[in-house]
C-alpha cells in the first residue's frame, strides 16, 4: 500500500494522485496519541489497515482530510476537461442582473 496512490477525479474533470503514504502519515499523526505518542506504531497500525481494505484509505482520505491536506503532494495526472464555451453561450443558463 505505501507505493499506491490515492486518485480522485475533480468536478472540472481533472484527475490527481496523492501518495497512499501522505494519507496514511495524516491518520497515524491523529492516533498517535493512542501508542502512547510513537508515531511509527500509529503508521504501522495503520498501513496493516490500509493494507486489509482499500476503503479504509478512502474513508479516511474523504472523511478527515481536506485538499490543503495533500495538494503539495498532488500530481495533475489529466488536465481539466475541454470547456465549450459555444455551447454555454447557447446552450448555458442566463439572467440580466
Amino acid at each position: 500500500m505505501r507505493d499506491k496512490n490515492y486518485i480522485v477525479t475533480m468536478p472540472d474533470g481533472s484527475r490527481w494522485s496523492v501518495p497512499v503514504k501522505v494519507i496514511a502519515k495524516n491518520k497515524a499523526e491523529y492516533y498517535a496519541d493512542d501508542f502512547g505518542g510513537d508515531l511509527d506504531e500509529s503508521l504501522r497500525v495503520t498501513y496493516k489497515d490500509f493494507d486489509y481494505d482499500d476503503y479504509e484509505v478512502k474513508d479516511w482520505a474523504q472523511n478527515n482530510m481536506n485538499w490543503e491536506d495533500v495538494a503539495e503532494h498532488a500530481v495533475q495526472l489529466d488536465p481539466p476537461e475541454n470547456v465549450d464555451y459555444d455551447e454555454g453561450w447557447v446552450n448555458g443558463e442566463k439572467e440580466i442582473k
